[in-house]
């Protein structure tokens, strides 16, 4: 891919922000290549988001029209949390479900800096059963507690659903959105990131055991919540070094999302 350099009044936008944001930008630019790398997308239509550095209250986003192994740095679109368009290097604008979505788990919840969302087909499948996400595999129990659910409402394009949304999340890291999809939040691009993967392969662990028509076999609720104790243990999350892999993958790849 022919990296695309964005500028604003003539100058690169990596000029025109602060060293901070900048590195989130690289970071959530690297989350959306990561994704789309995995299969995670739907064509242009689901987002990540993350909160920029700094007192004014702003959000990066996708805009709307670009794939997301084609999404650099300095395309991502700054939002106010009302929807305003501070910065959009492209012109594309953003996708209004995906502003209703992600501002209001940013306005909301103050230890969020990044949310991810997806429509992927195990996603969505799990999304659609009854039961909800069960314990059935260690990507789940890991995951123990910290899954909300929220009912379908329809396209998210009216900013009333916005309080049950953030009411069905509460203060958890998850969310199955029914007959939907999945949602991920995380205090770092990278810890959305390691939430929404593990609810990924859960979901598709749980298509793929239910697809048999087989008795499951589903462990007491505690060892769920020892598995979710265990991973949950001081020091791991910061320890974790998938992040650092995986960008190393990238800049093997195509480092464009750098530009």
């Amino acid at each position: 891919m022919n990296p695309v350099v964005h500028k604003l009044g003539g100058m690169h936008v990596r000029e025109r922000v602060s060293p901070e944001e900048w590195e989130m930008r690289v970071n959530l630019a690297a989350c959306y290549r990561i994704a789309a790398h995995m299969r995670m997308t739907d064509l242009i239509y689901t987002h990540i988001s993350a909160r920029v550095p700094g007192p004014d209250h702003h959000f990066l986003i996708n805009a709307f029209g670009l794939l997301w192994d084609e999404i650099t740095a300095s395309s991502l679109v700054k939002v106010t949390l009302d929807g305003e368009i501070v910065e959009d290097p492209t012109g594309f604008g953003i996708n209004q479900a995906g502003y209703v979505i992600h501002s209001a788990v940013h306005r909301a919840r103050h230890d969020v800096n990044c949310v991810m969302h997806t429509h992927t087909a195990a996603g969505v499948g799990v999304s659609a059963q009854e039961q909800g996400l069960l314990p059935i595999s260690q990507h789940a129990m890991r995951l123990t507690g910290n899954v909300g659910y929220h009912d379908y409402e329809g396209v998210a394009l009216d900013l009333d659903e916005q309080q049950r949304l953030v009411r069905d999340l509460g203060d958890r890291m998850t969310m199955i959105l029914r007959n939907h999809g999945l949602l991920s939040c995380g205090r770092t691009v990278r810890e959305a990131f390691d939430y929404m993967y593990y609810l990924e392969r859960a979901c598709q662990a749980q298509i793929s055991a239910l697809s048999g028509n087989a008795k499951l076999r589903i462990p007491s609720q505690d060892i769920a919540e020892k598995v979710a104790r265990q991973f949950e243990r001081p020091g791991y999350q910061e320890n974790k070094g998938e992040w650092r892999a995986l960008l190393r993958m990238l800049d093997r790849m195509d480092p464009s999302y750098r530009t």
